[in-house]
């Protein structure tokens, strides 16, 4: 029987901490060891804000991980989010020699230093360069150009890109407790790995993964990228606005988001009250559950207009076979795909992670996906080979 290749996906998120111990040995399928799953403090919108709550947080989170695997935690995958992160699409070229005739892998590398060679936001650095589109010679569609005869290679990438300090932040936090972080990545590129299959990306199809501060989101077309990024809006705006709108306490109107709320507007769901009742320090009230869902799905359909209007800007909403797929935490508000479909016109489903063995409580709760997501990337990448190639695809500032 082969060894047991053991990997951790680590997210820091706004409202949770969630580390994921999972065995992704090559051509089998992901087998989860293992969580660890706490509330978060310390984070806001997907970044770190005050690094010794955080990093309490983190620790206990990786030490519930390490009792239910039975796993000692030396090194992890870490996902990153945060309205900082963006992607734009940049296409390499490089000229095969006469005497060469052909492509060869040095050249592959080329293409894609080449593609990077565009101006970046200051302070800006390289989380991923993926690849799109080869062509050789002016051909398109071509899938491997190794080995092709021709004088000219190029490629289109989606680049993905963010603020080198907020994930040097996240970065500090993890090593602190002398766990390595063997890469940084994007939680929706994490993410999409296993709530995604092939056939959805082929179609054509887009991902959001809606969390407590951060809405992450990646769209695909031709089984290729063509955009993804992170906003910094997520559930705990929907909590703020519940507070504001209703006047309660933050706690209690948390509560009323999770137990009692929905974003529908009319039937059984609208229907009726939810009495609050009094405690220390509230004097409790009624709250007519129309008003709760209004409140709520005036901020959801806002986040999602906000996702539509970076989708048309690439007009990736025009070819989705696959439709859209929600998942993470927000995606267990009833009602959200029936908006979510109001807002893009075309069929919403929810998801989380597939094809998974181990405690169906793990990979079906879709608040794991982009830590689950986060060993699928690492066993597609490979690991001895993702370290090799991720160092010329990434300035690393934090280690200068």
């Amino acid at each position: 029987m082969a060894k047991e290749q053991i990997v951790v996906g680590l997210e820091i998120g706004t409202s949770k901490v969630a580390v994921v111990v999972g065995d992704a040995r090559p051509n089998q399928p992901i087998h989860i060891m293992g969580v660890g799953l706490t509330p978060s403090r310390g984070v806001r919108k997907g970044e770190i804000v005050d690094l010794a709550t955080a990093l309490r947080c983190v620790r206990e989170a990786i030490a519930d991980a390490e009792a239910s695997s039975d796993v000692d935690i030396r090194s992890v995958y870490l996902g990153v989010s945060g309205g900082h992160i963006k992607s734009l699409q940049s296409r390499g070229s490089v000229l095969i020699p006469e005497t060469q005739g052909e492509v060869y892998a040095s050249h592959i590398q080329q293409v894609q230093e080449s593609a990077r060679k565009v101006q970046l936001p200051i302070d800006h650095c390289f989380l991923h360069s993926i690849i799109q589109h080869y062509y050789v010679d002016g051909q398109d569609e071509v899938l491997n150009p190794e080995g092709l005869q021709g004088s000219r290679l190029e490629a289109d990438f989606q680049i993905v890109h963010g603020s080198s300090k907020r994930i040097a932040n996240s970065i500090r936090c993890v090593k602190e407790l002398d766990v390595e972080v063997t890469l940084p990545v994007f939680n929706a590129v994490a993410a999409a790995q296993v709530v995604l299959n092939a056939d959805q990306k082929n179609a054509g199809a887009v991902m959001i993964d809606m969390g407590g501060g951060t809405t992450d989101f990646i769209a695909y077309s031709q089984g290729s990228v063509t955009v993804c990024g992170s906003l910094a809006v997520g559930g705990d705006h929907i909590s703020s606005d519940i507070s504001l709108g209703l006047r309660l306490p933050l706690a209690r109107a948390e509560w009323l988001k999770v137990q009692e709320g929905a974003v529908l507007l009319s039937g059984e769901a609208a229907a009726g009250r939810v009495v609050l009742k009094p405690e220390a320090g509230f004097a409790g009230c009624v709250v007519e559950r129309k008003m709760l869902n209004t409140i709520m799905a005036c901020r959801v359909r806002e986040t999602f207009e906000l996702v539509k209007r970076e989708l048309d800007a690439v007009k990736a909403l025009r070819y989705l076979g696959g439709g859209v797929l929600l998942t993470g935490g927000c995606s267990l508000i009833e009602g959200i795909d029936e908006l979510a479909g109001e807002v893009f016109g075309v069929p919403v489903r929810l998801t989380h992670a597939h094809a998974m063995s181990g405690p169906a409580s793990a990979y079906e709760n879709p608040q794991l996906s982009a830590a689950i997501g986060l060993i699928k990337y690492a066993q597609v990448m490979q690991p001895v080979e993702s370290k090799k190639s991720f160092g010329t695809l990434i300035r690393w500032p934090w280690t200068r």
